[in-house]
């Protein structure tokens, strides 16, 4: 193995340590938040949509029935989602660290 073949192997390990830090430190609790906010967003239309899940009365109801064809594969993720979590001061609380 030449000395520039070394140093070659050396930058490409130098520059996947790099990328990987980068990632760790900067962009991956960045897409965290993101996730965490799009699915308190898809949360919170999923119960405008079917209150009656939960207990809630709405008049709507009827209409927002045509969409459950549509969204059959997330109304069961959502609905465990939304039993499961204890709370959504708890949940917006873990971006802060209280």
């Amino acid at each position: 193995m030449t000395l520039a073949d070394r140093i070659a192997a050396f930058r490409a390990a130098l520059d996947e340590w790099l990328r990987g830090l980068y990632h760790g430190m900067i962009t991956h609790p960045a897409y965290e938040k993101i996730e965490k906010e799009a699915e308190d967003a898809e949360d919170a239309f999923m119960l405008a949509c079917f209150p009656d899940a939960f207990g809630i009365p709405s008049p709507v109801s009827y209409y927002t029935a045509e969409l459950l064809p549509y969204l059959e594969d997330e109304f069961e993720a959502w609905e465990r989602r939304l039993w499961d979590r204890e709370s959504l001061i708890e949940r917006k609380g873990q971006q802060y660290h209280f």
